[in-house]
């Protein structure tokens, strides 16, 4: 811990917030050094879709080892490769799997995002890429500002739920109305599942939730099994002579298919998608028991086992809300959203209609307080969101209803406790 910061870079996320050091991990748990375990609930910021080490995960990584077969194939065919192409395309929403084509690239979901992208603007012979924080002026007066001479984009890309953004749900009916608009105007429309996938959310893949088939999905994360993987799935009629052109030597990582293949076909065997739904929905059920409890609570808000408790500071000043991300999103109750009436900034696009008091203004500090005292009860959660006040939860989609009694209780005494250190009265407002 001493060399860590003398030796690396200072661009560390996570290392500043979490000084663990850990050594073993096997499911939710880590053990670190000093032979304290911790509850994982950060999952390698979604990577773990099985959680550390699951045996169906090692197994595959042994397999090929054990095989003799290359670990860098490059962009070359292998029978590793076309098993997981076998069970990607076997999970892929329908409208897409049977015209879809897959391709690799550099395994960050940053360079899957640049690849679809790039993709795009060679198939339409466009150039801009229209993108969504939470705010907007309506979503389709941007896509009709070319009959003022300003050009249709190459593509739309959207999160069906915003992750780093704060755990922001889009409403289904926005999604379903946005993939209209698109459709219309012949612009493709990418669905951001690096996240969100491999039954996160309580689908397979979020875009399911709406009944919407995009034209392009980036994946990342999850579908690696722990492993560095991104793939930018599009339909066929997209494909030119230009996107043969490679892109990445990292794309044959055979370990990484074969870890996630695994992970593909255990969550589509056992149905975890809907165990994350069933149980993701208790969870936010009583975690909006907090709101009531703590004045500090803004909101609770999520979708499956992708769940953002949003810390506000119930002394500040009220802020705007930031617009809904399109003119027709207001009906935010379809996701459950809007805990309280101290709902923060980020909620606004997804609150229900009507009238609401002003959400209050963002507590990082108080949130980066409330992480510490989960780490000191041996519960590990991010932070993310508008100033990095939203607490987020991603357990692993193996996780029990004991281990999940035991997260929510830690998670509830160290808001508690987070609350006392700042004094005064901690109980919300009737």
């Amino acid at each position: 811990m001493r060399r860590h910061p003398t030796r690396e870079s200072a661009a560390r996320t996570y290392a500043r917030a979490l000084p663990i050091v850990p050594v073993r991990a096997r499911g939710l748990t880590i053990e670190g050094a000093d032979g304290r375990r911790y509850l994982d609930c950060l999952s390698g910021a979604g990577t773990l879709a099985l959680g550390h080490n699951h045996p169906v995960v090692l197994e595959a990584i042994r397999k090929v080892l054990d095989s003799g077969a290359p670990l860098n194939a490059l962009d070359l065919a292998t029978p590793v490769k076309d098993a997981f192409l076998t069970e990607l395309l076997r999970t892929l929403p329908r409208g897409l799997a049977d015209r879809a084509r897959v391709r690799f690239c550099g395994p960050a979901d940053s360079e899957a995002i640049e690849t679809a992208c790039a993709l795009l603007r060679t198939a339409t012979g466009r150039s801009g890429v229209l993108t969504f924080t939470s705010a907007g002026g309506g979503t389709e007066s941007h896509l009709d500002h070319s009959r003022g001479g300003v050009p249709l984009p190459a593509g739309v890309i959207v999160e069906p739920v915003q992750g780093e953004g704060g755990m922001v749900p889009a409403p289904d009916t926005w999604l379903r109305r946005m993939r209209q608009l698109t459709a219309d105007r012949s612009v493709p429309l990418i669905a951001d599942e690096t996240q969100t996938g491999v039954g996160r959310t309580g689908a397979f893949w979020a875009v399911e939730h709406s009944g919407v088939t995009p034209d392009v999905m980036v994946l990342s994360k999850a579908i690696g099994g722990s492993l560095p993987l991104a793939v930018v799935v599009y339909s066929d009629d997209l494909e030119t002579a230009e996107t043969g052109i490679p892109s990445d030597t990292f794309q044959g990582n055979q370990l990484a298919m074969a870890a996630g293949t695994a992970t593909l076909a255990h969550v589509r065997e056992n149905a975890l998608a809907d165990r994350a739904a069933t149980l993701g929905a208790r969870m936010l059920h009583q975690l909006r028991g907090l709101a009531s409890e703590f004045s500090w609570v803004g909101d609770v808000r999520g979708r499956g086992l992708m769940i953002g408790v949003e810390l506000t500071d119930p002394e500040g000043a009220p802020q705007a809300p930031c617009p809904a991300p399109a003119a027709e999103a207001g009906a935010g109750t379809e996701v459950g959203t809007g805990a309280g009436p101290r709902a923060g900034a980020r909620a606004g696009a997804l609150m229900p209609s009507g009238p609401t008091r002003p959400p209050l203004a963002a507590a990082p500090a108080f949130a980066a307080t409330v992480q510490q005292e989960c780490l000191r009860r041996g519960l590990i959660v991010g932070l993310g969101g508008p100033h990095a006040s939203v607490v987020q939860l991603l357990p692993p989609l193996t996780i029990t209803d004991e281990q999940a009694a035991a997260v929510l209780d830690r998670l509830a005494d160290a808001v508690g406790a987070a609350a006392r250190l700042r004094g005064g009265d901690t109980a919300a407002a009737p």
